[in-house]
């Protein structure tokens, strides 16, 4: 393959990578606050929250699959522009949100554009790659949403804190950078695609039936992964007393990220797919561990950093799975299907981590997380890993 055609950083990569930026900061900049606005500005309580904002994920789980089946039958450019103004547009809402109820249907209505729009902006990326560094590129991809995880929630607390806890600072701002992600997708330039023959309905179509057996496996791990990002600040300002360390925490949780993906790159140029998996939820274990046994702020802050190193080496090879499963007709499906499995992971740690939080306490919670999430490295280890070997795509 020619140098041109091998350049990994071209003009479209570029773009879809600040998009995956826009939406993933806008997206940030909000949710690890939200728990604390619901219970100061509605009083809400912990098992509410759980339902309030499980609401959102449940959202995207169900339109997971539709996304999949558009990206791969329609123009995917359009299908970006559309879904990305969607997304935008739903921020205003929570401006409105007198009620909780008002904000919870918001809050679930903005599933919607969301799961399309990151279905799209991942299918994206991966086509604009050059075929010989595509698991290489998914990985630092991959960055745009660490860098994002760095400077969301750090900037949201030191705006809000500037704002005098005004949230709807906040909501603007989202806004704005939501709008940025259109701008991005309305310039990029695809080339066209014959569609006719991918709009045929199959169950295929809409869940990738080959990528199952690796889905199994994440989702307990996604489900580790939404109990602790959802519940962390809030369990740091009443156990831990720290007002503002929700900031430092999601930024080491994402220098472990981003480390991770830069060392994890030769590997994935290597096609070391599932060594790099298999590393990468070894490490997130031993994080959770740390979460869940010290509570201090050495367990807190360091759990964040090994966690992060973990993700970071098992998200790009988990996605290098489900592209390698498949032909590049079906990677719009392959795409949607491990974000449908992280979703339903994430959507069932958000609801379960309320409820076990509010019966249980915080402390029995975590260790619910580690369970379940040694749980989804055994189905992996056993089960995920030799399936995928076996039936991989040259």
């Amino acid at each position: 393959m020619d140098n041109v055609k091998s350049r990994l950083w071209n003009a479209n990569y570029i773009k879809a990578w600040g998009i995956n930026f826009m939406i993933h900061f806008a997206f940030t900049l909000i949710v690890p606050l939200l728990p604390l606005y619901l219970s100061e500005t509605f009083g809400a309580g912990k098992q509410t929250i759980g339902i309030c904002l499980a609401g959102y994920t449940v959202m995207t789980l169900l339109v997971r699959p539709f996304g999949g089946f558009l990206v791969d039958g329609f123009s995917r450019k359009k299908v970006l522009v559309i879904f990305s103004v969607l997304f935008a547009c739903v921020f205003g809402g929570y401006l409105f949100a007198g009620t909780l109820l008002v904000f919870t249907v918001f809050r679930t209505l903005h599933g919607l554009p969301f799961g399309i729009l990151t279905v799209s902006a991942n299918t994206v990326a991966i086509d604009v790659l050059p075929s010989d560094r595509r698991s290489e590129g998914i990985g630092y991809y991959g960055l745009s949403n660490n860098l994002a995880t760095v400077i969301g929630p750090a900037s949201a607390i030191f705006i809000l804190n500037a704002a005098g806890g005004d949230f709807k600072v906040l909501f603007w701002l989202s806004t704005v950078f939501a709008a940025l992600a259109v701008v991005l997708a309305y310039s990029m330039k695809m080339p066209v695609r014959p569609l006719a023959a991918r709009r045929v309905v199959s169950a295929d179509r809409f869940f990738l039936l080959k990528g199952w057996p690796v889905a199994l496996a994440l989702l307990p791990l996604a489900t580790a992964h939404g109990i602790v990002q959802t519940y962390v600040a809030i369990y740091g300002k009443e156990e831990l007393g720290m007002i503002t360390g929700t900031g430092f925490f999601f930024t080491l949780f994402a220098i472990g990220l981003i480390l991770s993906r830069l060392t994890g790159s030769r590997a994935l140029r290597r096609n070391l797919i599932s060594r790099n998996a298999t590393l990468g939820v070894i490490v997130s274990l031993f994080g959770y561990l740390l979460f869940a046994s010290v509570h201090s702020p050495i367990g807190y802050y360091g759990s964040a950093f090994i966690i992060g190193l973990g993700n970071g080496h098992m998200w790009p090879a988990f996605q290098s799975m489900f592209i390698n499963l498949t032909d590049h007709h079906h990677r719009g499906t392959a795409v949607s299907s491990i974000l449908t499995a992280w979703d339903a992971g994430v959507g069932l740690g958000i609801l379960s981590g309320g409820i076990c939080a509010q019966h249980f306490g915080y402390g029995s919670t975590f260790w619910v997380a580690f369970a379940v999430d040694a749980v989804g490295i055994l189905i992996y280890l056993f089960f995920s890993r030799g399936y995928f070997e076996r039936n991989k795509l040259v």
